[in-house]
């Protein structure tokens, strides 16, 4: 609207100065008529300006009055929008609030009802605390009666009876105590009788049970290894330029390598049976190749220990396999597999561990409880040898800390943990699995101890026997596992012979460390002579 009216005043002032310079030319060059028809057309022409000077300002007033107008419409229907929008809020609020005024109303019902419950309630408590009252009143009153009564028909008794309440009372329990002295001594004697005997005869029959079922092989202890070398000249190349390759070898596996007089074989010497066996197939494979030289010894060696890896994991799952038992952690599995080249006392571990696991089966079979839990608490009792050499403690501590630490169950952990005494055993399994233990040591052929320490044995066996009073001789019988002690009939009786045996059995538990158990037999004999003349 501004623009359109200074257009309006240029234009004004435009026509003006035209007019002025076209008057002041025309009156310089022409007549005082042309100056007239100058200033008459200038008049016009400023007249005409004026006239369109009015229309354009008429059309930006109109033009300002539609601004206005629109936006008059604008905010009116902006204020309406919000006047909308705040009724609708008012209204949202004001149902919110009749609402909560809605529930109050209801809790305030639902208090009122409640106050009016417990004065019910109330009031029914006082009804029955008073009829309560009155039946106790009632009842002393009966009480009382009753014992006068009882007081007469006591004093009556006693009149008849010719003694006091007390008397009788005494002379009823004695008579009672006399008689079930009696009958409970017999009753316990023929119990322990019975239990012993079941007790005997049950677990003889589990166990021989579980003997005649499983049998294992022998395998002979071995601390060292030998490798048969196809001539004394292999020994040469072996040890290599100054003993260059022998010292490979020896840093790579972490085995002393013997070569002495003895011929055609080298002695591999080490206590850890894994690194022993890696070496013995290394040899194997660079003798068989030929090319020893300290780079071939250590990819060979390298190749060996994997090879080693794999059986030991296979070794673990074909064990898991063979007994059925599932879901035992890979780790647990590979320490399995690495039993198979740990020996005890000559007993292969991980044979030894399938034979307990077996043992397991079928007592737990022939009592009745979980199967597969006794098999793998069979498998799994001897897991801390395989890691015994690397980790300090007992064998069986480390396995039930491994065994925990993979997720094994509480009762597991806690059989192997208990199957050397390390915890008292606590539960069925625990004990079937020490029994289990002891079975697959001590069958005939199982172990083989060092012979220094097998004589040493029978010697202790012999000299604890002997050094009871009444003993004549004693002889140790079965590898050690029995003992026959001869006595003096004069000196020893046959009570007596009883409790020699359990004597010498405790001594031989306090002094001596043995596989197994050892069977005590006193013998006493007497011999009637007589001589027919």
């Amino acid at each position: 609207m501004k623009i359109d009216i200074t257009i309006a005043i240029l234009l004004v002032l435009i026509a003006a100065a035209v007019g002025y310079v076209i008057g002041n030319v025309l009156r310089k060059k022409r007549s005082d008529s042309l100056v007239g028809d100058a200033e008459t057309l200038a008049a016009k022409m400023i007249e005409d300006a004026k006239r369109q000077a009015e229309v354009v300002a008429m059309e930006a007033t109109v033009q300002a009055k539609d601004v206005v107008y629109q936006a008059k419409e604008e905010l009116e229907k902006q204020f309406e929008q919000e006047s909308r929008e705040k009724r609708r809020d008012l209204q949202a609020l004001e149902k919110r609030l009749q609402q909560k005024e809605e529930n109050l109303d209801k809790k305030t019902n639902l208090f009122d009802q409640r106050d009016s419950d417990f004065l019910k309630r109330e009031q029914a408590l006082a009804v029955r605390e008073q009829s309560l009252v009155n039946k106790e009143q009632a009842l002393a009153q009966k009480e009382e009666k009753l014992d006068a009564l009882v007081g007469e028909q006591k004093a009556k008794l006693e009149q008849i009876a010719g003694m006091t309440a007390a008397e009788a009372k005494k002379f009823l329990m004695d008579s009672m105590e006399d008689e079930a002295k009696l009958d409970v001594a017999k009753l316990i004697k023929v119990m322990e009788e019975e239990a012993r005997e079941t007790a005997d005869k049950k677990a003889k029959e589990i166990l021989a049970l579980a003997m005649q079922r499983y049998a294992g092989e022998y395998v002979a202890e071995r601390s060292v290894s030998v490798v048969t070398l196809p001539s004394d000249e292999m020994k040469g190349r072996i040890i290599g330029r100054e003993g260059r390759n022998i010292r490979a070898l020896e840093a790579a596996t972490g085995i002393d390598l013997i070569i002495d007089d003895t011929p055609e074989a080298v002695i591999l010497s080490g206590f850890n049976p894994v690194r022993r066996e890696v070496a013995k197939l290394s040899l194997q494979k660079l003798i068989a190749d030929g090319r020893i030289h300290p780079g071939r010894i250590e990819e060979v060696v390298a190749k060996s220990q994997e090879e080693i890896e794999q059986a030991m994991k296979e070794a673990g799952e074909q064990a898991a396999f063979d007994l059925g038992v599932h879901g035992i952690h890979p780790e647990i599995l590979k320490l399995i597999g690495r039993l198979k080249y740990r020996t005890s006392y000559s007993q292969n571990v991980y044979q030894h561990s399938l034979e307990v696991a077996f043992l397991c089966g079928i007592m737990a079979a022939e009592l009745g409880i979980n199967v597969k839990q006794a098999k793998r608490a069979g498998l799994l009792h001897d897991l801390g040898k395989a890691v015994d050499h690397e980790i300090e403690g007992s064998h069986a501590v480390i396995g039930a800390d491994i065994a925990k630490k993979y997720g094994e169950s509480p009762k597991i952990v806690h059989a192997i943990m208990a199957h050397h005494e390390d915890e008292k055993p606590a539960t069925v399994l625990a004990v079937l699995v020490q029994a289990a233990d002891a079975l697959s040591g001590a069958r005939p052929g199982a172990r083989r101890e060092m012979m220094e320490t097998y004589v040493k044995r029978l010697d202790d066996l012999e000299r604890i026997a002997t050094s009871f009073d009444g003993v004549l001789t004693s002889f140790a019988i079965q590898a050690g596992r029995e003992i026959r002690v001869m006595v003096s009939s004069e000196q020893v009786t046959d009570d007596r012979a009883l409790v020699l045996a359990k004597d010498i059995a405790k001594k031989i538990e306090t002094e001596m460390t043995y596989p197994g158990q050892i069977k005590v037999n006193v013998i006493r004999e007497t011999r009637a002579t007589e001589y027919a003349r």
